[in-house]
C-alpha cells in the first residue's frame, strides 16, 4: 500500500498534502439518483470529522442531528441510520481519495475500497461519493453524498 508521500502524480501529491489534518463537517446532503432530490439524510445539523494522517491513515465519523441515547434495541437500530464511521489506509489518485476500509460502522464496508472525489479550496474541502446504495438507507436505492468540510 503506497504511503501518501509516495504518490505518482504531482497533482495527487499536492492534494494529499492539502488534506493532511483534521476537518470539521459543514454540510452533508444526499442526492437521490432517480429523482434528483437533495435530501438532508442526517438532518439539518449533522456533526462529524475526518482526519487524514501524513502516514496514510484516515478516520471518518459523521453523525446525524439530534441523536439521543437509545432506550430500546429498536432505538439502537434506528441510530445506525444516522451514523457513518470508518477507518483505513488511504491513498490519493488524481482528484480521488481512496480508502481501504479496515473497520466500519457497517460490516459490509470492511475490506472494501471506498472512493471519493475531493477538491480543496482555501480552508474548505468538498467531497462527492460515487452513486451507490448506502447501508443506512438502502431502501431508497442509488444515491450519492455531497459533503463539505472546513479545516478544524
Amino acid at each position: 500500500m503506497p504511503k501518501v508521500t509516495q504518490l505518482k502524480h504531482a497533482h495527487s501529491n499536492d492534494l494529499a498534502q492539502q488534506l493532511i489534518g483534521t476537518w470539521k463537517l459543514v454540510s452533508y446532503q444526499v442526492e437521490d439518483k432517480k429523482t434528483g432530490e437533495m435530501i438532508e439524510a442526517m438532518g439539518e445539523t449533522p456533526r462529524g470529522r475526518v482526519v487524514f494522517t501524513a502516514d496514510g491513515w484516515v478516520a471518518f465519523n459523521l453523525e446525524g442531528s439530534d441523536r439521543q441515547p437509545a432506550e430500546t434495541d429498536w432505538d439502537r437500530a434506528q441510530l445506525m441510520k444516522t451514523l457513518v464511521a470508518y477507518i483505513g489506509r488511504y491513498r490519493i489518485e488524481q482528484d480521488q481519495w481512496i480508502t481501504d476500509v479496515e473497520t466500519a460502522w457497517a460490516p459490509e464496508w470492511v475490506g472494501t475500497e471506498q472512493r471519493r472525489t475531493v477538491s480543496v479550496e482555501g480552508s474548505y474541502a468538498t467531497v462527492v461519493t460515487p452513486w451507490r446504495e448506502m447501508p443506512n438507507w438502502a431502501d431508497r436505492g442509488a444515491s450519492r453524498s455531497l459533503i463539505r468540510f472546513e479545516r478544524a
